[in-house]
């Protein structure tokens, strides 16, 4: 089995029993290379830009990781449903469990939250050794 079916693996058995998923650059990686979305994964990335909130439909605080691996992916929290990292900035450490939405600038990850009506697995930030979701 090679490494991409293994993490894939990982992922859905993770999801299927609710155990934590181990970060890995290299799964990611993969998953924007074969242009998947609707993954649930688990990472750490540096902030590399903060952006303006989205303020259209629900609130998202926004930003953009750099992840070891040199890819970036777009981080969009919904503060509507989660707490807003307040002190978020340029070269903070970020973890994340979200779903992947593939795009050609590195991906999107969301549900970094709670589901309020609990059809979703929960997602989370983790900055400064504080979780938010």
């Amino acid at each position: 089995m090679n490494r991409f079916c293994r993490g894939l693996l990982l992922v859905i058995l993770s999801f299927a029993v609710s155990l934590p998923l181990l970060a890995d650059d290299g799964l990611l990686g993969q998953v924007f290379e074969q242009k998947q979305s609707g993954v649930q994964i688990q990472g750490e990335g540096e902030v590399i830009r903060l952006l303006s909130d989205d303020t259209k439909g629900s609130r998202h605080q926004r930003f953009i990781l750099r992840l070891a691996s040199g890819q970036t992916l777009l981080v969009a929290h919904n503060i509507d449903l989660a707490p807003r990292i307040a002190d978020l900035k340029v070269g903070d450490s970020v973890g994340f469990f979200g779903e992947y939405e593939w795009n050609a600038r590195g991906g999107v990850i969301h549900w970094t939250h709670h589901d309020p009506r609990g059809r979703h697995p929960a997602g989370w930030l983790s900055h400064g050794g504080r979780k938010y979701q």
